[in-house]
This record gives structure tokens, C-alpha cells and sequence, in this order.
């Protein structure tokens, strides 16, 4: 065990340098490219180039404000907190998402004053051939943060890769435009800015979106979750895994629950071996600590069987139920239980309609059924 934290404490660590490398060259690109922008916007007049400029200012404020969620997402455990601060990464995304939005809200209200008001701009060749460069550089530096940020699982630098990919768009478009202006002398740029604001402003949102549906709790992966059914199926004694919960508290940060199905002739002694066994198993193939709930099924009541086979194909008759699971016979209390997972839509009565029916089919026993959420898969 002791093995293990020492790895994920390597990992982590890994991982922190990584979002603080990529954090660190967003800024000091941004920088450069925020003196150099201004500077022009300021020479030719150009709305756009001087809104460039302030959206790449943003974005060394994204790369900042990244960072310093990093550290404070990594702080030990405490006693007010015993899971963590991961979650402070989602808050760090959400806040970035903001300054997107911003952004893009802010480049439509200067768009649409230059179309109200037009100003010419005044543009010249090495202008545009530094605005060019600055194009490949963003999207170069958009590309990078987001793949990182991809591969160390940090939604705050993939928005802020995001947002430098949408800042390449912006500058080509205001090259473009100036191109069209000093050919043709149609000013064409604050039409584009309007187009391009909106862009910006539906990824902000999209990206506040993904970053609030994770702090809501969303489903677990479907490949993640039959990975840990199949680990936990996969120690002895373990017929079936069901009742699977992922409560995430940070960046592939999570802590689990299963049930698990064992046969009713197991001791104390087996059930303690069998559940530390998942536990260890789950933590080094994912690591992710997992709590486990028992569930017995029969082996020495051959009517068990075929009872557990005809209570299910009444439920089953039913819409709206995905799964059975957890049946057990207690002859000697005339106790029969058993959970039923239902899917979202299905009807809001089926737990008093199942229940009603098995128990006017089966009037010698006594009726133990939960209805289970659905889940995970």
C-alpha cells in the first residue's frame, strides 16, 4: 500500500510540472505577443489588432490563474478537507470559461461600435507580416497547452488552449482583413470580429458547461467502469459487481463503492479476504480507493434458482428496467430480496407495480426490494 501512495504522489508531482511548464510558456508567449499587438494596433489604428492584444493579455491571465489553482488543488489533506482540493481545478476551469466569455462578449461590443462608427485603419507590410507571425505562434501555443492539458487530464489548460486556438482564428481573420482592405479598400474587419466574437462566446459557454457538469457529478466512463467490474469480478469468491459510484474529487481523483455478489456459505473471515482483495486490486490497477457492500446468493437452496428465474422474467416484462440483481431466498424468515436498477424515463410507479405483482404471485414470502439509480453501466 505504502508503495502505492509513493507512486501516485510521483504522478501527481509529475503532473504538477507539467501544467506548470505549459502554464509558464502560455504566459511569457502571451506577454510578448500582447507588447508586440498593442504596439501595432496602435500605429495602424486597427480595432482588431488592439482587441488582439488584450485578448492575449487575458490569456496570460488564464495561464496564471492555472497555475495557481494547480497549487492549491494540490494541497495535503486536512482535517476540514480529508479528500483534498482537487475540485479547486474545476472552480480554476470555470473561471477561465468566464474570462472566454468575457472576451468574446467584450470583442463583440467593440465589433459592433466599429461598424457603427467605422474608423480606417492604417495598415503596412510589416504589420501584417508580424500579425502572420503571431497567427503561427498562438496556434502553435494553442495546440500545445491543449494536448497537455489533455494528457495530464486538466480541463483548465485545454480552455486555455482553447481560448489561444480562438486567438489564432482572430488574428488570421484581422490579417485577412487587412489584406482585403489594402487590395480592394473594402474594410471588412469589424463584420469578421462580430462573426468571430460569437464563436469565442459559444466556446466560453460550451466550456463553462463541461466545467459545472463536472462539479454537479456526471456518469461514470462506461470503459472505466466495466475496467473496475471486471477487476473486481476478476478475485475469487466474486460472482458479480454491481452498484458501481465514482465520486470525483479532482482530476482522476476518485473514491469508489461496489457490491459485490459472494456465495452465503463464505465466513468472516472469507468476506474480510475477499473485499480487502478487491480493495487492493482496484487501488493498484486504477488507483482508486474503493469501499465494498456484500451481497449473498444462494448455494444451498435449490429452489432458489428457479424462483430468482421466474421473479425476473416478471420484472423484466416491465419497461424501463435494466437490471436485477442482488436476489437472495431466506426460507427461514420466508424473506426474498433483491434490487431492481431502473433506467431515468421509466415510469414513475414501476417500484409499486413490481413490488404489488410479486407480491400477489408470491403471498408466502415477504417482499426486500430497493430500486437502484442508474448509475453507472
Amino acid at each position: 500500500m505504502a508503495e502505492n501512495k509513493t507512486e501516485y504522489k510521483a504522478e501527481a508531482e509529475n503532473r504538477g510540472k507539467q501544467i506548470f511548464k505549459a502554464s509558464a510558456v502560455g504566459i511569457g508567449v502571451n506577454v510578448l505577443l500582447v507588447a508586440f499587438k498593442a504596439t501595432i494596433g496602435l500605429i495602424t489604428n486597427s480595432i482588431a489588432i488592439i482587441l488582439d492584444a488584450v485578448n492575449n493579455l487575458s490569456d496570460a491571465l488564464s495561464s496564471v490563474i492555472t497555475i495557481v489553482g494547480m497549487k492549491l488543488a494540490a494541497k495535503p489533506a486536512d482535517k476540514k478537507h480529508p479528500l483534498g482540493y482537487g475540485r479547486i481545478e474545476y472552480l480554476t476551469s470555470s473561471i477561465i470559461s468566464v474570462i472566454v466569455l468575457y472576451a468574446g462578449i467584450s470583442s463583440l461590443v467593440s465589433s459592433v461600435k466599429q461598424i457603427i462608427h467605422p474608423e480606417e485603419a492604417e495598415y503596412s507590410t510589416v504589420s501584417l507580416i508580424i500579425v502572420g507571425v503571431a497567427v503561427v505562434v498562438k496556434l502553435l501555443l494553442g495546440t500545445y497547452v491543449k494536448r497537455v492539458g489533455k494528457k495530464v487530464s486538466s480541463d483548465a489548460l485545454v480552455a486555455s488552449g482553447t481560448d489561444a486556438f480562438f486567438d489564432s482564428v482572430i488574428s488570421a481573420s484581422t490579417l485577412i482583413a487587412a489584406i482585403i482592405f489594402m487590395l480592394t479598400g473594402v474594410s471588412l474587419e469589424a463584420y469578421l470580429g462580430v462573426i468571430i466574437s460569437v464563436v469565442i462566446i459559444k466556446s466560453g459557454i460550451d466550456l463553462l458547461r463541461e466545467t459545472l457538469s463536472k462539479l454537479l457529478g456526471e456518469r461514470v466512463d462506461s470503459e472505466l467502469a466495466a475496467g473496475i467490474k471486471a477487476t473486481v469480478r476478476s478475485v475469487d469468491g466474486v460472482r458479480g459487481a454491481y452498484d458501481l459510484t465514482l465520486n470525483d474529487y479532482g482530476p482522476d481523483t476518485y473514491i469508489a463503492s461496489v457490491h459485490v455478489e459472494i456465495p452465503d456459505f463464505f465466513t468472516a473471515d472469507m468476506v474480510d479476504a475477499v473485499t480487502r482483495e478487491i480493495q487492493r486490486r482496484v487501488l493498484k490497477e486504477y488507483g482508486i480507493y474503493t469501499t465494498v457492500g456484500i451481497y449473498s446468493y444462494n448455494t444451498k437452496n435449490d429452489k432458489a434458482a428457479a424462483l430468482r428465474d421466474e421473479m425476473e422474467a416478471m420484472i423484466f416484462a416491465h419497461e424501463g428496467v435494466l437490471q436485477v440483481h442482488g436476489f437472495y431466498l431466506d426460507e427461514e424468515r420466508s424473506t426474498v430480496s433483491l434490487d431492481i436498477v431502473a433506467s431515468f424515463d421509466a415510469p414513475k410507479d414501476l417500484y409499486h407495480t413490481i413490488q404489488t405483482e410479486l407480491q400477489e404471485r408470491y403471498p408466502d414470502y415477504l417482499l426486500d426490494m430497493a430500486m437502484d439509480t442508474d448509475i453507472s453501466d
